[in-house]
């Protein structure tokens, strides 16, 4: 057993529900205007692209803003950042794109300072809490490796991309 610091409080994995055929981006970024920047991200990458996305204020009002054009995915993302709770911390959740198709405009949103995770598969999140507040050290995506691929699963791998569209 690791002793903590009597500064940190405690060290949570927060499970982040992921719905029938959607995705969650989690990242940090520093603004107030965040969520009006990663809505015109979202809906200038990918036309029809449904979304719903909160993002956590670290000071002034320290509310949780919103955004999206999809109302079950908006109470989704409102959930996880709730779940989450830490300061500048937003929550995404899309449907009828893949974050390959919105990962490079996010970036690029001027106030975006990291990405967490992009993902459909269980998806915790590490949270450590101090006496300040709340902040995550990490994700988990996914399950562990069992194994190498092998030639087919090579073969496979490289019919599927070609299948979907993202390699010729």
């Amino acid at each position: 057993m690791v002793e903590l610091s009597p500064r940190i409080k405690k060290i949570d994995i927060v499970d982040i529900p992921i719905p029938e055929g959607a995705n969650v981006i989690i990242g940090q970024a520093h603004f107030i205007k965040t969520v009006e920047d990663l809505y015109e991200a979202l809906v200038t990458s990918v036309p029809g692209i449904k979304f719903g996305l909160a993002f956590c204020e670290a000071s002034q009002k320290r509310l949780i803003r919103f955004e999206g054009n999809d109302e079950e995915l908006k109470k989704y993302a409102i959930e996880a950042a709730k779940r989450i709770a830490a300061g500048h911390v937003f929550v995404i959740y899309i449907r009828d794109a893949w974050p390959i198709n919105v990962l490079n405009a996010l970036k690029h949103v001027q106030e975006v300072v990291t990405l967490y995770a992009a993902t459909a598969n269980p998806l915790q999140v590490v949270v450590i809490e101090t006496d300040q507040g709340r902040g995550i050290i990490g994700v988990v995506d996914g399950y562990t490796p069992v194994g190498v691929e092998s030639d087919n699963d090579i073969a496979e791998r490289r019919a599927f991309l070609r299948k979907i569209g993202y390699k010729k």
